[in-house]
């Protein structure tokens, strides 16, 4: 079984103000509210500890793989429930430079023996997640420039 998930949003700031927030992993815990912690580095092989936390479901904690890594433009990681085949996700975020900023993608292709029994929960809380976590990044992105900061 495979089950895909997706969430768009367009940020007013260029892709490497918009990468420099998304691989800040200990800043999530800051304002992320999809990913409420996150501990790793963004480079290929590195192992990654999300703590998701989907709107009105239960948090689980994963220890996916950073599977590909192209700076300013994609981030991609895969995880598993337990044993491979069970449920995996394969998570990425594309970034895209746009005449305004960056489009940003952020999808998911779930696969395993679990996935038909999870679709409703990944359909509601799951989606609910990535489009609560484009927004907060925007936020976050548009917060950092008028600091001065970003």
């Amino acid at each position: 079984m495979r089950h895909e998930l997706h969430s768009e949003i367009d940020i007013p700031a260029p892709p490497d103000e918009v990468w420099r927030q998304l691989v800040d992993f200990p800043g999530y815990a800051g304002w992320n509210p999809f990913i409420t912690s996150a501990t790793g580095s963004a480079q290929v092989g590195d192992g990654l500890r999300l703590r998701m936390q989907p709107p009105g479901g239960r948090g689980t904690t994963f220890r996916p793989r950073v599977t590909a890594v192209s700076s300013g433009r994609a981030l991609e990681w895969l995880g598993s429930l337990g044993v491979r085949g069970i449920f995996d996700g394969r998570h990425r975020f594309e970034l895209a430079p746009t005449a305004s900023g960056t489009h940003l993608t952020q999808q998911e292709t779930f696969t395993g023996l679990l996935v038909r029994p999870l679709r409703g929960s990944l359909d509601r809380g799951t989606r609910a997640g990535f489009e609560a976590m484009n927004a907060a990044l925007r936020a976050r992105v548009l917060e950092t420039q008028a600091a001065g900061t970003a």
